[in-house]
């Protein structure tokens, strides 16, 4: 009997893993249903092992070729919306979307995904079998709208909820552009100065036989360094960057960066403004679309893509669970001003908290909006100053003993 490796959520909404014999995966699903747990996916353990072996798509993903792009899910989205409103069957739907899709990993997941409908799966227990694809928070409103009836607002909502975190990157990524290049252009003048420039004037003081102030001193140390030990520095500079790559994918090294990069200077805020944004849209469209709340939570910390603050949602969670309220629970969980969590206390009075969830997506964004216009002001000046004081440094250091020097001149 062929072997299944599943992963799922128990009742308390924890992530189980595991492996189960049985004839196919409906089976599988079936004997998860009676142990209480929601399968998310389900894999046979052949086919497991055959791609983890397989080397083209380790170099594939290594190289970062075919990657579904968020471009990609929106168009997938907008388009399986327009097609099921206009009363498209699913299986025709997907099929169509397979044969336009530009993305070979997309198209390949779609053609697996009409097999698996011709078998008579249901759409969102096929899109289990590709969770690199398609998130929880996906999976779950495709279920809901499934069950309800309303597929295609489930494709709608998804749309704009992948545009919107489209154009949050797209916003950060044009503010961050400018301390980018200058950063670059820093690395690039100081290779240059260290490589050609330095060793230069070192050999004419050297023949000149002057005595050198601190400042040339340090150059010339630097500049010697760099010259007789750049392969170890850029050694060490590879070895620390997959060192660092791979520390980060541990669960420690992640929480840790995850909490850290919240309370970086200048960029900080904007991060964690993102972040709760993207909570708080993903848990209105979760309630809107009829999700319990506890179950909306855990969905909703793993779409926040960051562990400390899944962290803080899992335990407001238990908060929940233990009789607390929303509000409570969002207090205690020190993540929302003051502000907030007033909007949330009238969203449970009056029993709207998914359209005032809504509204706190849109105050952060808001907010998001403001720190990225400014952010480009607040970087220029450390910019300025980080160039100012190289440009003293190699002023002082060059010019100083060429000074002293002319001056001994005219002295004798």
């Amino acid at each position: 009997m062929p072997a299944f490796n599943y992963i799922g959520r128990d009742a308390s909404g924890s992530q189980v893993k595991g492996a189960i014999d049985a004839a196919n995966s409906t089976l599988v699903a079936e004997q998860l249903s009676r142990q209480r747990i929601i399968p998310i996916s389900i894999e046979s353990a052949k086919s497991s092992t055959a791609e983890k072996s397989s080397t083209d798509i380790d170099i594939e993903d290594l190289l970062g070729l075919n990657q579904v792009t968020l471009d990609d899910l929106i168009v997938f989205c907008r388009q399986m919306y327009a097609l099921v409103k206009s009363g498209v069957p699913i299986l025709r739907a997907i099929n169509g979307m397979a044969e336009s899709s530009t993305s070979v990993r997309l198209k390949s997941a779609l053609n697996d995904i009409s097999a698996q409908l011709e078998g008579g799966f249901p759409l969102s227990t096929a899109l289990h079998q590709h969770p690199k694809l398609f998130s929880p928070l996906f999976i779950s409103l495709i279920h809901v709208g499934e069950n309800t009836g309303n597929l295609d607002d489930a494709f709608l909502k998804l749309a704009s909820y992948f545009e919107r975190e489209q154009e949050t990157r797209k916003r950060i990524k044009t503010a961050l552009r400018y301390p980018s290049f200058v950063l670059i252009a820093l690395v690039a003048a100081m290779v240059i100065l260290n490589i050609f420039v330095i060793p230069t004037f070192a050999n004419m003081f050297a023949k000149l036989g002057a005595d050198l102030p601190w400042a040339t001193k340090a150059l010339i140390a630097s500049s010697n360094f760099f010259l007789d030990y750049w392969p170890h520095m850029l050694i060490a500079g590879v070895v620390g960057i997959f060192a660092l790559r791979r520390y980060l994918q541990t669960s420690k090294g992640m929480y840790l960066w995850d909490k850290r990069k919240l309370k970086l200077p200048v960029v900080g805020g904007v991060i964690e403004r993102s972040v709760l944004s993207r909570f708080s849209h993903s848990f209105s469209i979760i309630l809107r679309a009829g999700v319990p709340m506890t179950t909306g939570l855990t969905l909703v910390a793993d779409a926040v893509d960051n562990t400390f603050m899944r962290k803080k949602i899992i335990a407001m969670r238990s908060n929940i669970e233990s009789g607390e309220s929303l509000l409570r629970s969002a207090s205690a969980s020190t993540l929302f001003t003051p502000l907030v969590l007033q909007m949330i206390a009238v969203g449970e009075e009056t029993g709207r908290v998914d359209e005032l969830l809504e509204e706190v997506g849109d105050y952060y964004e808001r907010e998001v909006d403001y720190e990225l216009s400014t952010l480009t002001a607040r970087i220029e000046p450390i910019m300025i100053a980080i160039v100012a004081g190289m440009v003293l440094i190699l002023a002082l250091g060059i010019f100083t003993p060429m000074w002293d020097m002319m001056s001994a001149f005219k002295g004798k």
